[in-house]
């Protein structure tokens, strides 16, 4: 049973990583960006998103696996990795 557990909440942080990830693309933004500043070309883009906070969770998750770079400043930007597309 924590096996689906674990698998299922891996599903959905990857179906939110690949939202974020779409619509950036989609929106042509460039450079490192905030939770804030991607939260805001979400809702630009009529794509709603829990919180800035959600986001840091979701891509903080990702840079473990290189997706993300976290750049650890203040406040934390995030740039991706668009050498996988």
């Amino acid at each position: 049973m924590r096996v689906e557990v674990v698998s299922i909440r891996m599903s959905i942080h990857r179906g939110e990583f690949e939202r974020i990830r779409s619509v950036l693309e989609e929106a042509d933004a460039d450079g490192p960006l905030t939770a804030r500043e991607i939260l805001q070309v979400l809702e630009d883009h009529d794509e709603s998103f829990e919180s800035a906070h959600r986001i840091a969770t979701v891509l903080g998750r990702r840079a473990q696996t290189g997706d993300v770079e976290v750049i650890r400043d203040q406040p934390y930007r995030y740039r991706f990795d668009n050498t996988g597309n």
